[in-house]
């Protein structure tokens, strides 16, 4: 797709600062052709098609009565051909991971850092068809790209005895929209975490979510301690060699629960530094199973040049993730895919080209031999299927 809208037109005159500081993780915006002349790069037969593969994670939500009920992929093409002409939707994420040529779309989106963008999940729904009223947990921006779809929402806060008790879904019970928007092709709608929302298709329709990641402060917490736990090696065990006679044995004296606490703190201490690569390891970890695969194609830093020389365009593989910490002295430290490479001021200008962009000319890249530290890290990158040549993707 060659028709990307620049910022100010997907959100509709306003600069991305703009929206960040007064919508994002805020308030809804419904913005009107936020891409112009959207033109579907995938049609609803392929995007089926996608969901009958067994490394695709999709989703069959059909609706009876208030009542929605989830399938689970991979389908087969007679799941399809036997559904009713209304009332069912069919969701694919990690779209973009399956087909690179679809991470176009998440291109205008960019002005958010990479390591909160999750993923470009598309929908078909036949006439009617939905997921139910419910609330996400994430931001999401929902670009229409086939038909009409009403959208509803709620910014009231939702109680948490209003989701239906069986549902994996988390459908609400009760839903009263607060406004109402028919989105025509091109037309998006930006939704804040835990704002209730209810999609209907009035005809069959293709709707591009853009989804962000959000992980649990739970879910961090307990990955930040398994890190700390990994990182201090076996230092022995609880001792007391001033323990005082005890007056009653059922007690736990306060001088031990001292001894305690000075213990766990010295074992959950980190520096700056600890914090930072646990960090950019734990936000650049793989979220699917769809890792890149290593390749001994090019063994050696000459094969590597030739490579270079012989394919004019690269781009990261579509399921790995790239960020990068800025240290001291224009130093970085870059992560890929939960692995962290420190790099010093002469290689960070190669990890800042690999995370600014997604694609790149081999002339970006060849500056990169006249160093062999940095040529052996971007030939250690595509020998891990980091970087792949456009030609044989």
């Amino acid at each position: 797709m060659t028709n990307l809208p620049s910022h100010s037109q997907l959100l509709g005159g306003m600069s991305s600062a703009q929206f960040l500081a007064e919508y994002w993780q805020q308030k809804p915006l419904l913005v009107r052709a936020a891409w112009p002349a959207f033109s579907n790069p995938i049609s609803p037969e392929e995007l089926a098609g996608l969901a009958c593969e067994d490394d695709v994670c999709a989703r069959l939500v059909r609706q009876s009565g208030q009542r929605w009920q989830v399938r689970h992929g991979p389908f087969k093409e007679t799941d399809f051909t036997r559904l009713p002409s209304k009332r069912w939707t069919v969701l694919v994420p990690d779209v973009e991971k399956h087909l690179p040529e679809l991470r176009c779309i998440l291109e205008p989106f960019r002005f958010i850092p990479d390591w909160r963008i999750d993923d470009l999940m598309i929908g078909y729904a036949a006439e009617q068809g939905s997921v139910g009223p419910h609330v996400d947990e994430f931001d999401v921006f929902l670009l229409q790209g086939l038909g009409q779809r009403c959208w509803q929402i709620d910014t009231r806060p939702v109680t948490p005895d209003n989701y239906q008790a069986d549902s994996e879904l988390q459908i609400l019970q009760h839903f009263e929209a607060e406004s109402e928007w028919i989105l025509e092709p091109g037309d998006m709608l930006y939704l804040p975490p835990g704002v209730a929302h209810f999609g209907v298709a009035l005809e069959d329709c293709m709707t591009y979510s853009i989804g962000f990641r959000a992980p649990s402060v739970q879910d961090m917490v307990a990955d930040f301690c398994d890190y700390l736990i990994q990182r201090s090696a076996e230092t022995g065990r609880w001792r007391d060699p001033k323990l005082s006679p005890a007056d009653n044995p059922g007690q736990i004296q306060p001088s031990i629960l001292d001894q305690l606490q000075i213990l766990l703190q010295q074992q959950l201490s980190f520096t700056d530094g600890e914090l930072q690569t646990w960090f950019g390891r734990f936000i650049t970890e793989a979220g699917t199973d769809l890792s890149p695969l290593p390749t001994a194609e090019v063994p050696t830093p000459t094969a590597l040049a030739d490579k270079l020389t012989r394919h004019e365009q690269w781009q990261r593989c579509s399921a790995t993730r790239f960020a990068y910490i800025a240290q001291a002295d224009h130093a970085i430290t870059l992560f890929i895919d939960g692995q962290a490479y420190p790099l010093a001021k002469q290689d960070a200008w190669l990890g800042k080209l690999l995370c600014r962009q997604v694609s790149f000319p081999s002339s970006a890249l060849l500056p990169a031999l006249a160093q062999a530290q940095t040529s052996t890290l971007l030939l250690e990158w595509i020998n891990q299927g980091y970087l792949l040549a456009a030609d044989d993707t």
